[in-house]
């Protein structure tokens, strides 16, 4: 069996700190030890998505089970892989209906919204208020969604909670026995490591003629290594079965052919986005092309 052995290592690794961190540092830096573990649930969230691409194994339940100990809590493995392999659909990207990671909304669902909402959602679509509103956001309308869902028993919505639900008691125990706070944890390490991917996923997409127009590139960052090099994002979508650490030798291998490829939407690194967006909206909040009308007949 091939076994990509950085991931694995990476993945051990991701483990070890966060135990480390809780378990050694937390008794006497507590500061320290909660920085650190928002880090590695953020390495992790990035280590599962690797998982569900293939890596590092080619058996499948094998890299569900190494990224089992969903340290951020909230995402079944088996939700995240169904709706991000979906997103992946490249001629999709960034539909309200058909990409489930697009953050634009339908302009008639947008209108119908309350004020306040649409409000919260202006906010969001600007960094800051993406780093500190998207990880509430984004989580109340994901398990709003999965309560649907597990209400109507849509396929395998129900067997992907049954089996994430005792993983989340399992890291829940350990960070009890570390002597965490269980609202602390939440407060302290699962919001800022959400909202360090936040970061990376904020311009990961935009709306463009072209679907390879749609996907960033960041080419330098100190927390490249965290997103795995999903910040040259397009370079992943491009070569979804590539693991983490070719990412950077198949960019600089072809750097000005994917400038050109996704049409400029390029930047040098994420303090560019921030002197860019930091306070100011990146884009509208309802798509400015698609789904502009209501459909005839049922919608979802």
């Amino acid at each position: 069996m091939k076994v990509e052995w950085p991931t694995l290592g990476l993945i051990v690794l991701c483990y070890g700190v966060w135990l480390a961190a809780g378990f050694w540092l937390w008794p006497v830096f507590p500061l320290g030890a909660l920085a650190i573990m928002a880090v590695m649930t953020a390495l992790h969230s990035s280590l599962v998505h690797e998982c569900l691409h293939g890596h590092p194994t080619r058996l499948r339940w094998l890299n569900e089970a190494l990224a089992a100990a969903n340290l951020s809590l909230l995402f079944p493995y088996r939700r995240y892989r169904a709706t991000h392999l979906a997103h992946h659909h490249d001629a999709r990207l960034t539909d309200p209906l058909e990409d489930p990671e697009s953050y634009y909304h339908m302009l008639w669902r947008y209108r119908a919204m309350p004020a306040w909402l649409r409000v919260l959602l202006r906010w969001n679509n600007a960094l800051v208020g993406r780093l500190i509103l998207g990880p509430w956001l984004s989580g109340v309308v994901f398990l709003l969604a999965e309560g649907r869902g597990v209400w109507r028993n849509d396929p395998g919505i129900r067997l992907a909670w049954a089996l994430h639900l005792p993983a989340v008691a399992g890291v829940l125990l350990v960070v009890w026995q570390m002597g965490i706070p269980l609202w602390l944890y939440l407060v302290a390490v699962c919001w800022p490591g959400a909202a360090l991917i936040s970061l990376r996923t904020f311009a990961e997409h935009r709306w463009h003629e072209t679907p390879e127009g749609r996907t960033i590139i960041v080419e330098r960052s100190p927390f490249a290594w965290l997103f795995l090099f999903n910040n040259l994002h397009i370079v992943h979508h491009k070569n979804p079965s590539a693991p983490w650490y070719a990412l950077p030798r198949l960019y600089a291998e072809r750097r000005e052919a994917w400038h050109a490829l996704n049409e400029g939407y390029v930047f040098r690194n994420y303090r560019a986005l921030f002197a860019r967006w930091a306070l100011t909206p990146k884009e509208p909040v309802a798509h400015p092309v698609l789904r502009r009308e209501p459909p005839i007949g049922p919608t979802l």
